[in-house]
Formats: structure tokens, sequence, C-alpha cells
């Protein structure tokens, strides 16, 4: 596993980003572990979370795009931490963009903040964590009418590996198949899992013999196929 992917576990340890309990998510299923990435509130955990982010596009995309997409609300501030540091770490300036709920018709008028995308553009689209899809069913007709829009791919910052509401497979692998973008993400709960299982961080073990075996039970009923 590589280096910043491990730091990045950490990083949503320490962050209280990443929680392992007992939750009820919006689904309705009753989960081992959780993940809020409205807990990053800080100047520093931001810059840092641009930084992970930066680090996995820059492995799974190259530079081989031009916007960075953060659908609203919660990819406004992914995308604008993200863009500062990639061109801090790579050296490429990248344009930010997100989309307003509403369409604004006075001033800054039109659906879109930050960049204009035009035709030709190459988007890469940013979220925290995708558990339908549903997000990407609106981000792209609105990606699709600014031009002849080419949407590489879909980065997130941790796959769940559970199957969605309605098919086997992982909203992720759905979104790739159904829209022809590459999907990825920073960490996926394999990893984390096998980073974190038995080994102490700061002097505890987060992921100890019983809530493996309680994850392995979640998984065993929803992970994706």
């Amino acid at each position: 596993m590589e280096q910043y992917k491990k730091e990045f576990i950490e990083f949503m340890v320490d962050s209280d980003v990443l929680k392992f309990g007992e939750f009820v998510l919006k689904s309705g299923r009753k989960s081992p572990f959780f993940m809020n990435a409205g807990a990053y509130v800080t100047g520093t955990q931001l810059a840092k979370l641009g930084e992970y982010y930066a680090r996995a596009i820059h492995e799974y995309y190259g530079d081989d795009f031009d916007i960075l997409f953060g659908p609203a609300y919660k990819g406004i501030p992914l995308s604008v931490a993200t863009t500062i540091a990639y061109a801090r770490l790579y050296g490429k300036e990248i344009r930010y963009c997100s989309n307003r709920k509403e369409e604004k018709d006075h001033g800054d008028a039109g659906i879109l903040l930050g960049s204009r995308i035009k035709d030709g553009d190459r988007v890469v689209i940013i979220e925290d964590v995708t558990t339908s899809g549903k997000s990407i069913e609106e981000t792209f007709p609105i990606l699709k009418a600014q031009g002849d829009v080419q949407v590489t791919g879909l980065i997130v910052s941790l796959n769940r590996m559970e199957k969605g509401l309605y098919s086997e497979k992982s909203a992720l692998d759905e979104i790739q198949e159904k829209y022809g973008i590459r999907t990825n993400a920073i960490v996926t709960m394999q990893e984390v899992t096998q980073y974190l299982y038995q080994t102490p961080y700061k002097g505890k073990i987060i992921i100890d013999d019983t809530l493996k075996a309680a994850m392995d039970a979640y998984y065993k009923q929803y992970g994706a196929k």
C-alpha cells in the first residue's frame, strides 16, 4: 500500500471522520463504521485533505484533465482545496468548478461557480463518498449542457465497497459502467481494514477481533459483488 494511503487512513481517524461502532445509515443499514467528511473543518485539515486527493488524482489520472468539478455542496470545498494542492505539488494549474443548487439570474449569473466549462475541457469529478450515485445523475446533465465536455473520471475519498440499493454492484462500479468513466478512491475499506486490524495506532488497537467480525458480517450481507 502506498505511503500516502496509510497516512490518509491515520488522518481520517485523527480527524474523527472515520468512526467505528454501531451506526444506522441513511439507507437503513446498520453499519459497524461511519465516515463523515463534514468533520474536516480546520484550515490545516482541509489543506492536508486537498493534498491526499491531489496525490490520488495524479496517480490515477495524471495531468490528463483541465477541470476539477465538485458537486454542491460538499464538493465545493473539496474542489477548491484540491486545486490549490495540485498546483503546489505538481506545478499544474487546473481550474475548479462547482454548481449551485439554484441557478443565479444576476451578477455572476448561471448555475456554475468558479471556472466556466468550454468545449474540449476534460473534467474529473470530486466527491467525499458515493453510496447511491444520485449526485452523479444530477451532475452529468449539468456538465454535458456546457458543451462538448469529456468527463474522464470520478474520485472519492473512501470506497465503502458495498452494494447499492438496487444491484449487487458497488455505486462506483455502477457509475463506471453507466457513464463510461473511471472511478477511483483514495482508499478502500479493504485497505483501511488491512492497515488497522490488530495494528496498534497511538497505543490503541482500532480494529480488534470483535470489530473485524462485525465488519465481516456486514460485508457478507452488504458487500458488493
